[in-house]
């Protein structure tokens, strides 16, 4: 395996290129959303928990040593380290585990925004329906449609003709182009979606280039939760809509269409017309 794997198998393959805590939540890292929950608090925390800033208020006044969640595993402790049997039971905070945990904690973050900043340039017939973060030097084209909130960094090229909706994040230097759809997804910078594209309830690494017509499903016919391989296990992911996860680098031939819940490695590729469906592993 990659001698930059920085994690175990679960949260594969997005953990082989970064650590999880290093990984941007709304284009910030998970470290520095702890910071800011935990700011001024004598509290320690998991590397790869999403702390709930209420949990965390209610946590400090319950008086208890430790807060975990539903499985047990400690996510925030006072002191030296976690008191097992003085603990407080978290209910919106959580341990990345998987990768879909990243789309749970990027809805909640992306989801709260509470106002719009918008420090790049939006045409006029462009349509804004909800909050948006644009960073600087990014163009909002005609015809663009953003139905909720959304998150888009600097230098990015929105457009023309492209549909964000749900709670979507997307990074640094991307382009979402022609007839592309994105929905409840993260999409890490230098990532290009240029035209005639779906993506929904995924992400997207860095330096990603998905050819035209690339599509990912993100639902059963029989509506049942996704099931995703790790580590040779299918776990049950508990999200009836969960699309695709791809590696750092990795691309797609045009019309490639991806079964839900797969996953391509960093730096792999698929060929025109291609239909991935099993997990696409470098050897």
């Amino acid at each position: 395996m990659s001698s930059t794997t920085h994690d175990s198998p679960d949260c594969w393959p997005l953990s082989l290129t970064r650590k999880i805590e290093d990984f941007p939540i709304g284009n910030l890292l998970l470290r520095d959303h702890q910071k800011q929950v935990l700011l001024g608090l004598e509290l320690s925390c998991q590397p790869k928990a999403w702390l709930d800033p209420l949990d965390i208020a209610d946590f400090v006044a319950s008086g208890k040593n430790s807060m975990v969640d539903p499985e047990g595993t400690v996510l925030a402790w006072k002191g030296d380290g976690a008191d097992d049997a003085n603990i407080f039971l978290a209910k919106a905070s959580f341990v990345i585990r998987y990768p879909w945990d990243l789309i749970r904690a990027n809805e909640l973050h992306v989801g709260s925004l509470g106002e719009s900043i918008i420090q790049g340039e939006i045409h006029p017939l462009a349509v804004m329906d909800g909050m948006v973060h644009l960073g600087p030097g990014s163009r909002i084209l005609p015809g663009v449609v953003i139905e909720g909130n959304a998150v888009i960094g600097a230098n990015c090229k929105i457009g023309p003709n492209c549909y964000l909706r749900g709670h979507t994040s997307i990074g640094d230097g991307c382009h979402i182009g022609q007839s592309v759809e994105i929905k409840n997804s993260l999409i890490l910078s230098g990532t290009n979606v240029g035209h005639l594209s779906y993506v929904g309830d995924s992400v997207l690494g860095e330096k990603v280039n998905l050819g035209a017509g690339t599509m990912t499903s993100n639902l059963r016919h029989d509506g049942k939760n996704h099931r995703s391989m790790v580590d040779g296990v299918l776990v049950d992911t508990g999200r009836r809509k969960f699309g695709a996860i791809l590696g750092d680098g990795a691309h797609t031939g045009i019309n490639t269409s991806i079964y839900p819940g797969r996953k391509l490695w960093p730096n792999t590729s698929t060929r025109p017309a291609g239909v991935v469906q099993q997990d696409l592993i470098f050897s």
